[in-house]
Protein backbone atom coordinates (compact mmCIF):
# COMPACT_ATOMS: atom_id res chain seq x y z
CA UNK A 1 0.00 0.00 0.00
CA UNK A 2 1.36 3.63 -1.47
CA UNK A 3 2.05 5.86 1.60
CA UNK A 4 -0.54 8.91 1.43
CA UNK A 5 2.19 11.48 1.57
CA UNK A 6 3.91 9.46 -1.24
CA UNK A 7 1.63 9.84 -3.16
CA UNK A 8 1.06 13.44 -3.22
CA UNK A 9 4.72 12.88 -4.65
CA UNK A 10 3.96 11.20 -7.56
CA UNK A 11 3.55 14.03 -10.44
CA UNK A 12 0.14 13.76 -12.05
CA UNK A 13 -2.28 16.30 -13.50
CA UNK A 14 -2.80 19.91 -11.89
CA UNK A 15 -5.44 20.01 -9.53
CA UNK A 16 -9.05 21.02 -11.67
CA UNK A 17 -9.51 24.17 -9.27
CA UNK A 18 -6.39 25.59 -10.27
CA UNK A 19 -6.88 24.11 -13.99
CA UNK A 20 -9.56 26.89 -13.81
CA UNK A 21 -7.85 29.33 -12.44
CA UNK A 22 -5.18 29.25 -14.88
CA UNK A 23 -7.76 29.20 -17.39
CA UNK A 24 -9.46 32.29 -16.69
CA UNK A 25 -6.10 33.92 -15.91
CA UNK A 26 -4.71 33.09 -19.11
CA UNK A 27 -7.78 34.17 -21.14
CA UNK A 28 -8.17 37.57 -19.32
CA UNK A 29 -4.41 38.15 -19.72
CA UNK A 30 -4.72 37.88 -23.30
CA UNK A 31 -8.01 39.36 -24.36
CA UNK A 32 -8.16 42.20 -21.68
CA UNK A 33 -3.87 42.70 -22.77
CA UNK A 34 -4.24 42.30 -26.65
CA UNK A 35 -6.97 45.09 -26.33
CA UNK A 36 -5.33 47.47 -24.77
CA UNK A 37 -2.07 47.11 -26.87
CA UNK A 38 -3.21 49.14 -29.48
CA UNK A 39 -0.83 47.17 -31.63
CA UNK A 40 -1.22 45.36 -34.97
CA UNK A 41 1.44 43.26 -34.59
CA UNK A 42 0.38 42.43 -31.05
CA UNK A 43 -3.10 41.67 -32.20
CA UNK A 44 -1.47 39.44 -35.25
CA UNK A 45 0.63 37.59 -32.78
CA UNK A 46 -2.73 36.87 -30.25
CA UNK A 47 -4.23 35.58 -33.55
CA UNK A 48 -1.69 33.12 -34.62
CA UNK A 49 -1.18 31.87 -30.95
CA UNK A 50 -1.69 28.35 -32.27
CA UNK A 51 0.61 28.10 -34.40
CA UNK A 52 2.90 29.58 -32.24
CA UNK A 53 2.39 27.52 -29.55
CA UNK A 54 0.57 24.42 -30.80
CA UNK A 55 -2.60 23.24 -30.78
CA UNK A 56 -2.18 20.90 -27.83
CA UNK A 57 -0.57 23.71 -25.65
CA UNK A 58 -3.58 26.13 -26.03
CA UNK A 59 -5.78 23.22 -25.20
CA UNK A 60 -4.13 22.23 -22.21
CA UNK A 61 -4.85 25.65 -21.01
CA UNK A 62 -8.38 26.22 -22.07
CA UNK A 63 -10.05 22.98 -23.83
CA UNK A 64 -11.55 22.03 -20.31
CA UNK A 65 -13.30 25.32 -19.65
CA UNK A 66 -17.26 25.40 -19.34
CA UNK A 67 -18.70 27.03 -22.97
CA UNK A 68 -19.80 29.92 -21.41
CA UNK A 69 -16.50 31.46 -20.09
CA UNK A 70 -14.20 33.52 -21.69
CA UNK A 71 -11.36 30.59 -21.65
CA UNK A 72 -14.36 28.35 -23.08
CA UNK A 73 -15.14 31.29 -25.71
CA UNK A 74 -11.24 31.70 -27.03
CA UNK A 75 -10.67 27.76 -27.07
CA UNK A 76 -13.49 27.57 -29.72
CA UNK A 77 -12.32 30.30 -31.32
CA UNK A 78 -9.06 29.67 -31.84
CA UNK A 79 -9.90 25.58 -32.72
CA UNK A 80 -12.60 27.09 -35.22
CA UNK A 81 -9.56 28.81 -37.10
CA UNK A 82 -7.18 25.69 -36.51
CA UNK A 83 -9.81 23.46 -38.94
CA UNK A 84 -10.31 26.60 -41.33
CA UNK A 85 -6.00 26.65 -41.70
CA UNK A 86 -5.83 22.93 -42.02
CA UNK A 87 -8.66 22.33 -44.44
CA UNK A 88 -9.74 25.31 -45.54
CA UNK A 89 -11.06 23.65 -48.79
CA UNK A 90 -13.66 21.32 -47.09
CA UNK A 91 -14.17 24.08 -44.90
CA UNK A 92 -15.22 26.68 -47.62
CA UNK A 93 -16.85 23.73 -49.76
CA UNK A 94 -19.20 23.20 -46.67
CA UNK A 95 -19.70 26.86 -46.26
CA UNK A 96 -20.36 27.19 -50.08
CA UNK A 97 -23.15 24.57 -49.80
CA UNK A 98 -24.52 26.34 -46.51
CA UNK A 99 -24.90 30.03 -47.27
CA UNK A 100 -27.50 29.71 -49.21
CA UNK A 101 -29.81 27.56 -47.40
CA UNK A 102 -28.68 28.33 -43.37
CA UNK A 103 -31.07 29.93 -41.44
CA UNK A 104 -28.37 32.67 -40.55
CA UNK A 105 -27.66 35.29 -43.35
CA UNK A 106 -24.28 34.99 -44.95
CA UNK A 107 -23.44 38.49 -44.42
CA UNK A 108 -23.23 38.09 -40.72
CA UNK A 109 -20.62 35.52 -40.88
CA UNK A 110 -18.55 37.75 -43.83
CA UNK A 111 -17.47 35.47 -45.74
CA UNK A 112 -17.04 37.06 -49.48
CA UNK A 113 -18.80 35.34 -52.47
CA UNK A 114 -17.86 32.96 -53.56
CA UNK A 115 -16.17 30.94 -50.54
CA UNK A 116 -13.02 30.06 -51.53
CA UNK A 117 -10.33 28.14 -48.90
CA UNK A 118 -8.50 31.99 -48.82
CA UNK A 119 -12.03 33.71 -48.38
CA UNK A 120 -12.94 31.26 -44.83
CA UNK A 121 -9.51 31.55 -44.11
CA UNK A 122 -9.42 35.43 -44.10
CA UNK A 123 -12.86 35.22 -41.95
CA UNK A 124 -11.36 33.04 -39.34
CA UNK A 125 -8.63 35.51 -38.73
CA UNK A 126 -10.74 38.85 -38.94
CA UNK A 127 -13.36 37.25 -36.07
CA UNK A 128 -9.60 36.67 -33.80
CA UNK A 129 -8.54 39.81 -34.58
CA UNK A 130 -12.06 41.37 -33.31
CA UNK A 131 -11.86 39.77 -30.16
CA UNK A 132 -8.35 42.03 -29.81
CA UNK A 133 -9.68 44.90 -31.94
CA UNK A 134 -13.01 45.27 -31.82
CA UNK A 135 -16.49 44.64 -30.53
CA UNK A 136 -16.28 40.99 -28.71
CA UNK A 137 -19.39 40.40 -28.77
CA UNK A 138 -20.06 40.87 -32.79
CA UNK A 139 -16.87 38.48 -33.05
CA UNK A 140 -18.25 35.86 -31.19
CA UNK A 141 -21.95 36.55 -33.02
CA UNK A 142 -19.75 36.08 -36.56
CA UNK A 143 -18.18 32.66 -35.86
CA UNK A 144 -21.78 31.45 -34.19
CA UNK A 145 -23.26 33.02 -37.82
CA UNK A 146 -19.84 31.19 -39.31
CA UNK A 147 -20.41 27.66 -37.65
CA UNK A 148 -24.22 27.66 -38.62
CA UNK A 149 -23.39 28.03 -42.23
CA UNK A 150 -21.02 25.35 -42.15
CA UNK A 151 -23.25 22.84 -39.83
CA UNK A 152 -25.77 23.37 -42.57
CA UNK A 153 -22.92 22.79 -45.39
CA UNK A 154 -22.28 19.46 -43.56
CA UNK A 155 -26.02 17.97 -43.46
CA UNK A 156 -26.29 18.86 -46.63
CA UNK A 157 -22.96 17.17 -47.81
CA UNK A 158 -24.13 14.00 -45.89
CA UNK A 159 -26.96 14.17 -47.58
CA UNK A 160 -25.18 13.61 -51.17
CA UNK A 161 -22.14 11.10 -49.31
CA UNK A 162 -22.79 7.27 -50.41
CA UNK A 163 -21.17 5.69 -47.46
CA UNK A 164 -23.41 5.59 -44.13
CA UNK A 165 -20.54 6.01 -41.80
CA UNK A 166 -19.02 8.94 -43.46
CA UNK A 167 -22.75 10.58 -43.45
CA UNK A 168 -23.13 9.98 -39.65
CA UNK A 169 -20.09 11.19 -38.69
CA UNK A 170 -20.74 14.43 -41.41
CA UNK A 171 -24.35 14.54 -39.34
CA UNK A 172 -22.66 14.82 -35.75
CA UNK A 173 -20.06 17.23 -36.91
CA UNK A 174 -23.06 19.55 -37.96
CA UNK A 175 -24.42 19.45 -34.65
CA UNK A 176 -21.80 20.00 -32.79
CA UNK A 177 -21.08 22.82 -34.55
CA UNK A 178 -24.96 24.11 -33.97
CA UNK A 179 -24.08 23.88 -30.32
CA UNK A 180 -20.67 25.88 -30.82
CA UNK A 181 -22.79 28.63 -32.35
CA UNK A 182 -25.07 28.59 -29.88
CA UNK A 183 -22.29 28.90 -27.10
CA UNK A 184 -20.81 31.46 -29.00
CA UNK A 185 -24.07 33.42 -29.10
CA UNK A 186 -24.64 32.35 -25.24
CA UNK A 187 -21.07 34.09 -24.67
CA UNK A 188 -21.78 37.41 -26.83
CA UNK A 189 -24.68 37.61 -24.68
CA UNK A 190 -22.50 37.14 -21.31
CA UNK A 191 -19.96 39.67 -22.62
CA UNK A 192 -22.26 42.70 -23.15
CA UNK A 193 -24.01 42.01 -19.76
CA UNK A 194 -20.66 42.44 -18.80
CA UNK A 195 -20.76 39.11 -17.53
CA UNK A 196 -18.24 36.47 -19.30
CA UNK A 197 -15.44 35.80 -17.27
Amino acid sequence: MLDPRDAEEIPGDLDPALRGEVAHTTANALVHGGRAAEDPEVVDRLVRLVEAEGLDTVAGLWADSAPHTLPGALWRLYALREWVRRDPRTVAERYRLGEQRAEVHGAVAGVAAPPGPEEVAHVADAVLSGVYTGDLAVALERAGAFCRVLATGAVLDADVVADDEEARQLTRGAAGLVRTAEELEECAGLWRAGTLD
